[in-house]
This record gives structure tokens, C-alpha cells and sequence, in this order.
């Protein structure tokens, strides 16, 4: 047990012993320079060269000048944009007309595709009708002179065949002496 309390006390004392050199660390002495330490104469100097840049040299006006081209440029660009959207709102409103006045347009095109349609249909069934009037008319011209050849060729036809008979009646019943009389009658006739 005494090897165990020694143990145990041994990183006691190592612990205090790591304090102490730290404590010693933390205290050590900073260099001064008139009472004042490194970070205070950085703050100083820091202080000294804004006041001659800002003082002397003038760098807030560079500085503001190129801030302020920066705003107009920026100005000038939200311009242009404005410029633009209202650009494009006339032309998507001029398309807009358009395609309503297209959408009229194919309407009134439709209205008079059908009343096209419609009075090419009546003017066919106009032309149909007359056309099978006059058809008809041609199919009863040919069936009258059809008639009139049939009539004629009829006529033409019984006179051939009345002057066969006749012909062959006379042949029949007349002799030489009677045709001798006829010829003498006809030249007393003239």
C-alpha cells in the first residue's frame, strides 16, 4: 500500500510541478518601449498610417471615387436591365396581340373556308342538276333521231320493197306490148 500512495502522489507532485513551470511561462517580462508593449505600438503605428493615408494622401476619395463609378456602373447596368424587361414586356405584349389577332384570324378563315365549301357544294349540286337536264335532253335528241333514222330507213326499206313488188308485178302482168303503149303515152304527154 505504501507503493500505491506513492503512486498516487507521484503525479500529484509531477501536476504541481507542470503549474508552476507554466505560471513561470505566463510571467515571464514583455519588452517595453515607453511603457507601451508590441501589440499597443502596432495599434499605433496602425492609427498613424490611416490617419496620413486618410489625411495626406487623400486614399478615402480614391477609395469613394471607386465605390462611386462602381454605383454608377451598377446604376447603369439596373438601368439597361428596366430597359430591357420593358422591352421585353411591349414585345411579349405585341405577341400576344399577335396571336389573338392570329386566333381571329384563323376564325374568320374557318367562317369562310365553311361558306366557301357551302357554296361550292350548292353550286355543284346546281351544275349536277343541269348538267342531267341537259344530258337528257341530249339522251332524248338522240333517241328522236334514232327514231327518225329507224322511220326513214322503215319508209326507205317498204319503198324498196313497194317498187320490188310493183317491179315484179309489172314484170309479171305486162309484156312488150303493153310497155310499147305506155312509152307511146308518155311521149304524147310531153
Amino acid at each position: 500500500m505504501a507503493n500505491a500512495a506513492e503512486a498516487t502522489a507521484a503525479p500529484e507532485m509531477d501536476h504541481s510541478a507542470h503549474t508552476e513551470v507554466a505560471a513561470d511561462h505566463g510571467a515571464a517580462p514583455q519588452p517595453e518601449l515607453l511603457g507601451l508593449v508590441p501589440f499597443q505600438w502596432v495599434s499605433i503605428s496602425m492609427a498613424v498610417l490611416l490617419l496620413i493615408a486618410f489625411g495626406y494622401a487623400k486614399v478615402h476619395k480614391t477609395i469613394g471615387g471607386g465605390l462611386d463609378k462602381k454605383i454608377a456602373e451598377i446604376r447603369r447596368n439596373l438601368d439597361e436591365a428596366k430597359a430591357l424587361r420593358a422591352e421585353a414586356e411591349a414585345l411579349r405584349a405585341e405577341y400576344a396581340a399577335k396571336i389573338a389577332g392570329a386566333e381571329k384570324d384563323a376564325a374568320a378563315m374557318l367562317d369562310n373556308a365553311r361558306t366557301e365549301a357551302e357554296a361550292i357544294v350548292t353550286r355543284a349540286e346546281a351544275d349536277t342538276a343541269t348538267m342531267i337536264t341537259r344530258r337528257q335532253q341530249m339522251a332524248q335528241d338522240k333517241i328522236g333521231a334514232a327514231e327518225r333514222q329507224a322511220v326513214a330507213e322503215l319508209r326507205a326499206q317498204a319503198a324498196n320493197a313497194s317498187a320490188a313488188a310493183a317491179a315484179t308485178l309489172i314484170a309479171d302482168r305486162h309484156d312488150a306490148a303493153a310497155d310499147a303503149v305506155l312509152a307511146d303515152e308518155a311521149i304524147a304527154a310531153i
